[in-house]
């Protein structure tokens, strides 16, 4: 007597494929399908209808347009180029802040490693709005903050460059700022966990053999650390990228970044498919590094 297709499923080898195809069917369904309507999208026409886009009849089938205009628009170019950049001085600096402090919690002792790591994720215990919105009374004239800043800078320049405030708010200075504050703990913890997984004997050896302290980080330390850096600098840049809400609260809507145009075209403009052009040109960008940085180290790890 044959077992059903039921009773088959009802195995651990039944069990263990639907296990694994759960999260294949996940990423189906939650992005794959999203992404391909948004690039059907991408190719329609803008109409006035609802929704407000066309395929055929009197318009064309595929229409390229919106691929052309992010090209030859000054709007999206400097959006892009506000993006990249604005996401690549934050992923530095979260490097310089986050690359100590990672160093730092291999270095202490067990109890105080689990407090400090606590404290490292303690901000996602809290409302993202509401950290934002922290950061604007921080960055406002009348703040305790900018008074600080305020004063230290009439302490350090001449009279005749003296302000009464500094202008943190509606400037890159500011989306750089929240956006390192909100993206340092995503640089730690992959610092953290590679930097746990050195061998510690290896700085003795290099210590007994004669090298200084500054010699034993740049020739072990940091280049066994280069794939939490390179984990850590990809989970800061690619959502630093096309972050949204910190540059439309902290940001100059005269100046703006891709993930605040996509989101102008899509609910003022009502140009869905130049939004949805935009958004799947920043998915490729942002995937393209992604890639050729996996496919190298495939091939570094299967070299070894």
């Amino acid at each position: 007597m044959t077992d059903s297709p039921r009773t088959k499923y009802m195995d651990r080898r039944g069990w263990s494929d639907i296990i694994i195809g759960a999260p294949y069917v996940w990423l189906v369904i939650f992005f794959l399908l999203p992404f391909l309507i948004v690039v059907a999208m991408s190719v329609a026409t803008k109409t006035a209808t609802a929704p407000p886009f066309s395929f055929g009849g009197e318009h064309p089938l595929i229409n390229l347009q919106a691929y052309q205009r992010i090209f030859t628009d000054d709007l999206y170019l400097r959006a892009f180029l506000t993006s990249l950049a604005n996401a690549a001085v934050a992923m530095i600096l979260c490097l310089l802040l986050g690359y100590p402090m990672a160093l730092a919690l291999t270095r202490v002792s067990r109890g105080w490693r689990n407090i400090l790591l606590m404290l490292v994720i303690l901000p996602f215990w809290t409302s993202f709005l509401l950290r934002v919105y922290a950061w604007m009374g921080l960055m406002g004239r009348n703040s305790w903050f900018n008074g600080m800043l305020t004063d230290a800078w009439n302490f350090l320049v001449p009279v005749d460059w003296a302000v009464r405030s500094i202008p943190m708010m509606n400037t890159n200075f500011a989306v750089i700022l929240v956006m390192v504050y909100t993206y340092l703990p995503f640089m730690i913890l992959p610092l953290y966990a590679s930097l746990e997984r050195l061998d510690p004997t290896l700085d003795e050896a290099a210590m007994d053999l004669g090298s200084r302290p500054s010699q034993v980080f740049r020739d072990v330390t940091l280049p066994q650390s280069v794939p939490g850096i390179v984990a850590g600098g990809m989970l800061v840049f690619i959502p630093a990228a096309g972050e949204l809400v910190i540059p439309t609260l902290v940001g100059n809507a005269a100046d703006p970044m891709i993930g605040r145009v996509i989101s102008d075209e899509f609910a003022t403009a009502r140009d869905w498919p130049m939004a949805s052009a935009v958004a799947v040109a920043l998915l490729v960008l942002m995937v393209i590094p992604t890639m050729i940085y996996t496919h190298f180290q495939g091939r570094a790890e299967g070299s070894k």
